[in-house]
């Protein structure tokens, strides 16, 4: 049977040449395969900003059509702890390349390792560093040990840029036949938040249900409240109507189904293009805080977002 792959698969740049939004980066790493050596590398930056794409696609440049006998992918969230740098690891580092000067040994998610594996890692990079160069990936670098990171030319992957996303996602709606409406592509931009993998599913997930990408398509897809409605909670909230807002409350979390976790988390994105003083704007920042500690503490998601519009209707 022909199982197409999904979108994030089918549209993963090859080469860094098709890395989008990543100027800098790619010509760091095309230095790289110029000379053909480099040093460790470190990947630090949120999920979804092209970390793994750039290790693959400089593994492929490096190493030709043997790519896959010179490149091993660890996930460090699977197999964290001491034994897989030990064995594994150590075991694809201490042979030769068949058809380069090394092999290189990719660690996702490498912020996941146990203390005691990074220590191991860390003497395990120095010992074959002759015949294996390691690129670790992580979302938080301050969870790599200090010994790590100095062994490591570091890279920093910051969200991607609303032109980067809008410019690969022209591409695949050309090459797919959609007509990605500007509200639509908008909207894909705002739920994606700097995700290009994000809005790569959001945007495969509405071609499902119709050729014409548009706001209300892609926000049906989506599971996430239009900005609007948001910002409407809000301000009749600050307005002292919390029972209005609470109603507005509702049609989210019943009606659209969605978490607590989301809404304030968007309720927090607003905040910059609400029409309010800024002191009312640092207000709030400080009550969400508050209030999303308190679920992430495993507090009720109802009462406290209730708790928190009438906080804000005082």
């Amino acid at each position: 049977m022909n199982f197409e792959k999904p979108w994030t698969e089918k549209y993963r740049p090859q080469k860094l040449d098709d890395i989008v939004g990543r100027p800098y980066i790619v010509e760091r790493l095309k230095s790289y395969v110029e000379r053909q050596n480099m040093p460790h590398l470190l990947f630090a930056g949120p999920a979804g900003v092209g970390k793994t794409t750039s290790a693959l696609a400089l593994a492929r440049e490096m190493f030709g059509e043997t790519w896959h006998q010179n490149f091993q992918e660890t996930n460090a969230s699977d197999e964290r702890g001491i034994n897989v740098v030990r064995e594994r690891i150590k075991d694809f580092a201490r042979t030769m390349s068949m058809s380069g000067n090394f092999k290189i040994i990719f660690l996702d998610e490498s912020d996941a390792l146990t203390p005691d594996a990074q220590n191991a890692l860390r003497r395990t990079m120095e010992i074959y560093t002759s015949t294996c160069r390691f690129i670790l990936s992580c979302n938080y670098s301050s969870k790599i040990i200090p010994p790590i990171q100095s062994r490591c030319a570091i890279f920093r992957f910051g969200p991607l840029t609303d032109d980067a996303i809008g410019e690969k996602l022209t591409m695949i709606a050309e090459t797919e036949g959609l007509v990605l409406e500007k509200d639509g592509l908008a909207a894909i931009k705002y739920i994606a938040d700097g995700d290009m993998r994000k809005a790569e599913n959001t945007l495969q997930a509405a071609a499902f249900l119709g050729k014409d990408i548009d706001e209300q398509l892609v926000y049906q897809v989506s599971s996430r409240a239009r900005p609007e409605e948001i910002d409407d909670m809000i301000q009749a909230a600050l307005g002292g109507n919390f029972l209005a807002s609470r109603k507005l409350l509702d049609n989210l979390l019943i009606d659209k189904g969605l978490s607590g976790d989301d809404i304030i988390i968007q309720m927090h994105r607003q905040i910059v293009d609400l029409d309010i003083p800024e002191d009312k704007k640092v207000d709030l920042v400080d009550k969400i805080g508050e209030h999303e500690f308190r679920l992430v503490e495993g507090s009720n998601e109802r009462i406290q977002l209730e708790a928190l519009l009438a906080r804000l209707s005082k």
